[in-house]
C-alpha cells in the first residue's frame, strides 16, 4: 500500500510541475479584430511563447503580444519593426528602419500614411500591424515599453487549416529580400 501511495503522489507532483511549468511558460492567445490581417484573422487561436525573452531580447520581425499603452483591457498583437535606438520613417508607402527600405512579404497593402524620421527610446519597440492601413500601433505616435511585452507569438492552434508555426519574419531576410527585388526606373 505504501508504494502504490507513494507513485500517486509522485505521479500527482509531476502533474503539478508541469501544469505550473507550461502556465508560466506558454499563452493562448485568440486574435481579434482585423489589424494582422493576413497573418493572423480574427478569431485564431495562437499559444505564445512566454519564456523566450528571458533568454533573449525581442528582435525585429517577431510578432508579440503586449499590453497596450493607455491601459486598454484587451492586450495587442503587433509585429516588431525596430528596437531601441533604431530610427523608423514611414514614406512613399514604405517603412524604412535605419535608413534602409524593407520588404515586407507579410503585408497586402503598404501604409498610406507618413511617419517623420523617429527615433525609438530606450527599453521600447515600434510595432506595426501587418494590416498597415487598419490597425492601432506606433504610427499612432506609441511604442511598447520593454515591460509590457507578454510573449512570442509561436504556434496557431485553431482553426486547423491555419495550424502551424507563426510567420516571424527576421529583418535580416526583409533586408536581403530588398536587395534581390529588380530596381524600378
Amino acid at each position: 500500500m505504501r508504494v502504490f501511495l507513494r507513485e500517486v503522489l509522485i505521479v500527482i507532483i509531476v502533474a503539478v510541475s508541469v501544469f505550473i511549468v507550461s502556465r508560466t511558460a506558454i499563452q493562448s492567445f485568440v486574435v481579434v479584430g482585423s489589424s494582422m490581417e493576413p497573418s493572423f484573422e480574427e478569431g485564431q487561436r495562437l499559444l505564445i511563447n512566454k519564456a523566450v525573452y528571458h533568454f533573449r531580447e525581442p528582435v525585429r520581425g517577431d510578432i508579440i503580444v503586449f499590453h497596450p499603452p493607455n491601459n486598454q483591457r484587451a492586450d495587442y498583437i503587433k509585429r516588431i519593426i525596430a528596437l531601441p535606438g533604431d530610427t523608423v520613417e514611414i514614406k512613399e508607402e514604405a517603412v524604412y528602419v535605419n535608413g534602409s527600405k524593407l520588404y515586407e512579404p507579410y503585408i497586402e497593402d503598404p501604409p498610406s500614411y507618413t511617419l517623420p524620421q523617429t527615433e525609438i527610446p530606450d527599453n521600447n519597440y515600434f510595432v506595426l500591424g501587418d494590416n498597415r492601413n487598419n490597425s492601432n500601433d506606433s504610427h499612432n505616435n506609441w511604442t511598447v515599453k520593454r515591460k509590457d511585452i507578454i510573449g512570442k507569438t509561436w504556434l496557431s492552434m485553431w482553426p486547423p487549416s491555419e495550424w502551424g508555426l507563426a510567420p516571424n519574419y527576421p529583418l535580416q531576410e526583409q533586408l536581403a529580400s530588398a536587395k534581390l527585388l529588380p530596381q524600378l526606373p
